[in-house]
């Protein structure tokens, strides 16, 4: 006999009901919040800058106008910061906070000014804030109109308006990292340039001072010497030896001031280009050098006399630091790149922190976008590699 179905058995049946939810998920009501509160915070946001605009764009005229633009600047990071809060916390949008401002080791305070004033995290916030307003107005209009009418649509319509936020967060609020880590790149680069450049001067006017301008005064002495004794009418073997002495010193002084203008830009390097101008460097080396060019053409001028200076100053240290028994130098070119390899067996352990000049070629090469490689194991051999952008050559 089969027990009478009961109200609770039934239940419990195939015809059971499933349980009562909400239509949207969660996801979904995130972004409708988000699209609501578009309204409040753009209008916060368009207050601001429309404040700082009307107000340090007014006070421009007076002292206080750029320092107050700069704190208002620093303001709109911190609303960027909020924003971004806000986005991670609703739509799920994952931005990276931006780097913070140097303005620490900025320098003094006209420096930390103008390093504030050219924030461009705060004025794409500051952009961001402005185009923020009619956006505002629309989402909540059209969200708040669609939770009563046109409900059955509304996750579609949440999910495209909530898409173009997120588009708006990372283009506007996003860190420009590449392209902070660029100009910070290139400020270095640009001290570097200047720092190397003084230095030279200062090795140029050293090198005028204690030599060929030395041995021109102690010239010009001689012959007034000279000139004396041949006005008293004493030309004997002492004038003679006088004018020898001062015929050697002018050539001495001819070869320094060739020695000088070799170290600024070789004749040869000019006239030859750069196989003959390696070969050339090569030859006065203490080390056998074998030199190995493969070149279509000439690059530009300043790439072909920082590849010059390189190999110059790498074969030097061969001479002096290595204790090698033979050396090679090739060069090459790769698509837009000039490569150098100058390679050695001596004992090895060079390295950028060595005493050997290496740091300062290693940031020559990285001031003109170049690479620096140093393989120099304890033993040898020593294998260095630099690469240089190719530009072509201007006639």
């Amino acid at each position: 006999m089969t027990a009478p179905t009961t109200a609770a058995d039934r239940a419990d049946g195939p015809d059971r009901l499933p349980p009562a939810r909400f239509a949207l998920d969660a996801h979904t009501w995130k972004e409708i919040a988000h699209l609501l509160l578009n309204l409040p915070v753009s209008l916060l946001g368009f207050a601001y800058v429309f404040t700082v605009v009307f107000v340090s764009g007014v006070l421009t005229l007076t002292v206080i106008g750029l320092p107050l633009l700069a704190v208002c600047l620093l303001g709109a990071r911190q609303l960027g910061k909020l924003e971004r809060i806000r986005s991670r916390a609703l739509l799920g949008v994952r931005v990276e906070e931006p780097t913070p401002l140097p303005i620490a080791r900025g320098g003094g305070p006209m420096q930390r000014l103008w390093l504030t004033l050219k924030d461009p995290v705060g004025w794409r916030t500051l952009l961001y804030d402005l185009v923020r307003l009619p956006w505002g107005i629309l989402t909540f209009a059209l969200v708040l109109t669609s939770l009563f009418v046109l409900w059955p649509v509304l996750p579609f319509i949440t999910r495209g308006l909530a898409n173009v936020d997120r588009a708006m967060v990372r283009g506007l609020l996003s860190p420009s990292d590449e392209l902070e880590r660029r100009i910070a790149e290139l400020e270095s680069d640009r001290g570097i340039v200047v720092d190397t450049a003084a230095a030279d001067l200062r090795r140029i006017e050293r090198d005028l001072h204690d030599g060929a301008q030395a041995r021109l005064v102690n010239l010009a002495m001689g012959l007034g010497l000279a000139k004396e004794k041949l006005r008293e009418g004493q030309a004997d073997e002492y004038v003679a030896a006088m004018v020898a002495e001062a015929h050697g010193e002018v050539k001495l002084a001819l070869q320094e001031l060739r020695d000088l203008a070799r170290g600024i830009h070789p004749a040869v390097l000019t006239d030859r280009g750069l196989d003959a101008a390696l070969s050339s460097v090569a030859s006065r080396c203490t080390v056998p050098v074998k030199v190995t060019a493969d070149l279509p053409a000439r690059p530009a001028a300043a790439i072909e006399g920082i590849a010059y200076f390189t190999v110059s100053e790498l074969l030097q240290n061969i001479s002096k630091h290595s204790g090698a028994r033979s050396a090679s130098v090739d060069v090459w070119r790769s698509d837009d790149r000039l490569l150098i390899q100058v390679r050695d067996d001596g004992r090895g352990g060079a390295s950028l922190e060595g005493g050997s000049g290496m740091r300062g070629l290693a940031e020559r090469l990285g001031a003109v976008d170049g690479l620096f490689v140093v393989d120099s194991p304890a033993g040898g051999p020593t294998v260095v590699t630099a690469e240089l952008p190719w530009r072509d050559r201007q006639e």
